[in-house]
């Protein structure tokens, strides 16, 4: 199931759609790990890249800054976000608190072939030994849970935040994978057992006792957030 890397949509015309464009790509390209955080971003290489002019890679740089993913600086230049421990362990502090929410708003709206779907993401990520194809799968899983419930704020909020925390995840997803670390996937099975029975205290508290552990040892190696 396609999932938007998205959090910021732009006027689709002239400029604005080609802005749109290399926002789009740009995004995913730092969500996949191409760009690392404080790397520095040129607009040159991103026309050439995208084909595009100048003009829509500003205002793609301009709305990847209002997302969070690209820090930009006056006169100087454009360079990828990075973010501390503390910064980390507060966004996941947040997500502890409205991403239950999000999932309890959704989940009258989650099919059985919805709630089927997610179990096989979760046998599949117990599956897998690569990590690109572990996040993909993990993405998929709680992004899918969230994306059927209108909202005009929390959705949004939730992506970002998930965004931001991207190229961390990736590091630790290492880490735990290195350390045999198998706690994610039973926490996995239960947040789909609750979904399946419709139980969304069950599954709140599951959900944020999930991204609490993930917060706890995010906090046990700061190594990941240590300069590239």
């Amino acid at each position: 199931m396609p999932l938007p890397a998205r959090a910021v949509r732009a006027a689709p015309d002239g400029h604005g759609a080609a802005g749109l464009r290399v926002a789009d790509a740009l995004r995913t390209a730092i969500l996949d790990g191409e760009f690392a955080p404080g790397e520095r971003i040129r607009q040159e290489v991103l026309a050439r890249r995208y084909g595009a002019s100048r003009v829509p890679v500003r205002e793609a740089l301009r709305m990847l800054e209002a997302e969070g993913l690209v820090t930009l600086v006056a006169n100087t230049g454009a360079w990828v976000s990075r973010i501390s421990l503390a910064e980390c362990e507060e966004m996941y502090q947040i997500r502890e608190r409205i991403e239950p929410l999000l999932l309890r708003f959704n989940l009258p709206l989650l099919s059985d072939g919805d709630v089927a779907e997610l179990a096989r993401l979760a046998e599949a990520m117990e599956a897998t030994d690569d990590v690109e194809e572990f996040l993909a799968l993990d993405r998929a899983f709680h992004l899918s849970c969230y994306d059927l419930a209108p909202t005009s704020v929390l959705g949004d909020l939730v992506l970002q935040l998930w965004n931001r925390t991207q190229h961390y995840r990736r590091a630790f997803t290492r880490v735990f994978r290195a350390e045999g670390e198998r706690s994610v996937h039973h926490e996995h099975h239960l947040l789909v057992a609750a979904i399946r029975r419709r139980d969304a205290d069950e599954a709140e508290r599951v959900l944020s006792g999930h991204i609490r552990r993930t917060r706890l040892e995010l906090a046990r190696h700061p190594e990941v957030f240590a300069d590239d």
